[in-house]
């Protein structure tokens, strides 16, 4: 059992209902503090990194059961109902949350995602981060030459979570149970459940994540549930997008 998670606090004079940021895989509450800032001029907002992720505990298990245990405990140990914005794995999570804990959410937002089975596999990205050669890396800009990602922004976004706090740095993320458990992640667990409140589904128009089955699966768990998407944008919305995403995401809240 993770008994807590790290947890980023952005405080604000504004009365609005708090708002929870769930990061996705092989992020960190850190990912998204640039937007965490912004929505915390009109609302307090919580960032927390998720199990075996950033600063939080390491487990055997990455089930979305489990991560929506972890942050049901962290958000009654905060008290009060909250919204919940959750991006791909952390808007899964989100959406378990809200189908166990129904009374700790009032909205929530789910990035570019949906409540079933993907066949994509992220092995070669777990695969890059096992073979690299951490040992003589002093500096970030050493790694980035080291890394066996092609993709800029991905190469960028997964060297976030090398610690270079330590001597050799070292990885803040439980590679080995995320490449084990990378079937739950890749899945949505069968459940009879449903959550009656007002949910957004906001995807990238250029993404391929939220498709016609997706829509059906989040509309039959989510009944209230509306779908909006962001012209130009693909998975990685917030940071493709990041104006666009604020006001859509602050629209939503408002209403």
């Amino acid at each position: 059992m993770v008994e807590i998670l790290a947890e980023v606090n952005y405080p604000s004079e504004a009365a609005n209902p708090p708002l929870l940021v769930i990061h996705g895989l092989f992020g960190a509450a850190k990912n998204w503090g640039a937007l965490c800032k912004r929505f915390a001029l009109t609302r307090p907002v919580l960032a927390v990194d998720l199990r075996n992720h950033g600063q939080s505990p390491w487990s055997d298990t990455h089930s979305y059961a489990d991560m929506a245990e972890d942050l049901s405990r962290t958000l009654k140990a905060h008290g009060g109902t909250w919204d919940v914005l959750g991006h791909s794995m952390g808007g899964k999570a989100a959406m378990m949350l809200a189908l166990t804990e129904p009374s700790l959410i009032d909205r929530l937002i789910v990035g570019d995602i949906a409540p079933v089975t993907y066949d994509h596999d992220q092995s070669q990205f777990i695969n890059a981060m096992k073979s690299l050669d951490l040992a003589p890396l002093t500096r970030r800009s050493e790694a980035d030459k080291a890394f066996a990602v092609e993709d800029p922004a991905v190469r960028a976004f997964l060297l976030q979570s090398l610690d270079f706090t330590e001597k050799p740095p070292s990885w803040r993320l439980n590679i080995a149970t995320l490449e084990r458990e990378m079937p739950k992640v890749l899945s949505f667990p069968d459940t009879s459940a449903s959550h009656s409140g007002p949910t957004l589904f906001l995807s990238g128009g250029a993404s391929h994540y939220v498709t016609a089955e997706g829509r059906a699966a989040a509309t039959a768990l989510f009944p209230n549930a509306e779908f909006a998407e962001l012209e130009g944008a693909g998975h990685w919305l917030h940071a493709e997008q990041p104006n666009a995403f604020l006001e859509a995401v602050e629209r939503f809240l408002k209403r």
